[in-house]
C-alpha cells in the first residue's frame, strides 16, 4: 500500500513539474515568439526587432541601436489595403504577367495619387487627398530586388506625403511599413496628432543617421540630402559612391529606423523637375 501510494506521489510530481517548466518556458519563450514575429501593428509586432530603442538626446548621442534589425520584404498587400493599380491586377488575363517594369510601378502610383486626391482612397490617419486642398505629385520611383519603392510629396510645400510600396508581380500599391505609418503625423496612423513640424534640421538629421550607419554598418554613407516628411526625414544610404538603401530619422526624437525590406537596390526615376 505504502509503495503504491509513493509511486502515486512520485507521478504526480513528476507531472506537476513538467506542467511549471511547460508554464516558466512559454513565459520566457513564448511571448517573445509571438510578439517578435508577429504581423500586428502594434509596439514589438512589425517584424523582428521593431521595438522601440532609447531615443537620440539633443547632441545626438544615443543613436547606436537600431529600429527594425529584421524585416519584412515590403510585398505589396501584406501590410494591409493594398490596391491594385497595376496592369496584372485583379483580374488581367492570363492572371500574372511577370514582373513590372518601373515606368508599369510609376503608372500604378499615379493612378494610386489620382484616387486619393480625388477621395477614393484614404491615408491612414483619415487624411484624404481633398483635404487642405493639397495636390500630390511622385517625387520619385525606385526599384529593389523586393519591390517597387515610392515618395509622394505635396506639391505647394514639397513635404513628403506618404512612401508608398508596389508589387513587383501584381502592382498592388500599399503605404509602406516602418515610420510611414509609425511616424508620419499627417498622412499615417496617427494622422492628425501634430503639425508634423520636425524639430531637428535636416543637417542635424544627416549627422545622426551617419553616426548610425558608422556604429552598424561600417562603409556605409548617407546621401546630403535628406527628405523632409510629417514627423520624420528619409535618408538614401550609398556604399561606394552607389544607393545601398535608406534609413528614416525621427524628426522630435532622433530615433533612426533602417529600412531593411527591400533587398538590393536596382535602378531610379524622378520627376522631370529633379532631372532638369
Amino acid at each position: 500500500m505504502k509503495t503504491g501510494l509513493w509511486i502515486a506521489l512520485g507521478i504526480a510530481g513528476v507531472i506537476i513539474l513538467v506542467l511549471v517548466a511547460l508554464f516558466a518556458g512559454w513565459a520566457i519563450f513564448g511571448r517573445r515568439l509571438w510578439s517578435g514575429w508577429g504581423y500586428g501593428m502594434g509596439p514589438g509586432m512589425m517584424g523582428r526587432g521593431f521595438a522601440p530603442v532609447a531615443p537620440c538626446d539633443s547632441g545626438g548621442s544615443g543613436c547606436g541601436l537600431p529600429w527594425g534589425r529584421g524585416g519584412m520584404r515590403g510585398r505589396g498587400g501584406m501590410w494591409g489595403d493594398g490596391r491594385g493599380y497595376g496592369p496584372s491586377w485583379p483580374n488581367a488575363p492570363g492572371g500574372d504577367q511577370g514582373m513590372l517594369t518601373i515606368e508599369d510601378a510609376r503608372a500604378a502610383v499615379e493612378r494610386y495619387v489620382a484616387d486619393f486626391g480625388a477621395g477614393g482612397a484614404r491615408g491612414m490617419g483619415g487624411v484624404r487627398g481633398t483635404d487642405g486642398a493639397r495636390g500630390l505629385k511622385i517625387a520619385e520611383v525606385m526599384e529593389f530586388e523586393y519591390n517597387f519603392y515610392a515618395i509622394v510629396e505635396e506639391s505647394d510645400t514639397g513635404i513628403g506625403a506618404m512612401e508608398l510600396l508596389v508589387d513587383k508581380r501584381t502592382g498592388a500599391v500599399t503605404p509602406e511599413m516602418g515610420p510611414n505609418r509609425m511616424w508620419n503625423t499627417r498622412y499615417g496612423m496617427h494622422g492628425g496628432s501634430g503639425d508634423g513640424t520636425n524639430i531637428i534640421a535636416p543637417e542635424e538629421a544627416l549627422g545622426i543617421a551617419q553616426r548610425w550607419l558608422d556604429a552598424n554598418r561600417p562603409g556605409v554613407s548617407t546621401e546630403e540630402h535628406a527628405d523632409p516628411f510629417y514627423g520624420y526625414y528619409t535618408i538614401h544610404t550609398l556604399q561606394d559612391s552607389a544607393i545601398e538603401g535608406m534609413l528614416s530619422v525621427n524628426g522630435a526624437s532622433g530615433q533612426v529606423w533602417y529600412h531593411t525590406w527591400h533587398g538590393d537596390f536596382i535602378q531610379m526615376i524622378e520627376t522631370e523637375e529633379e532631372e532638369h
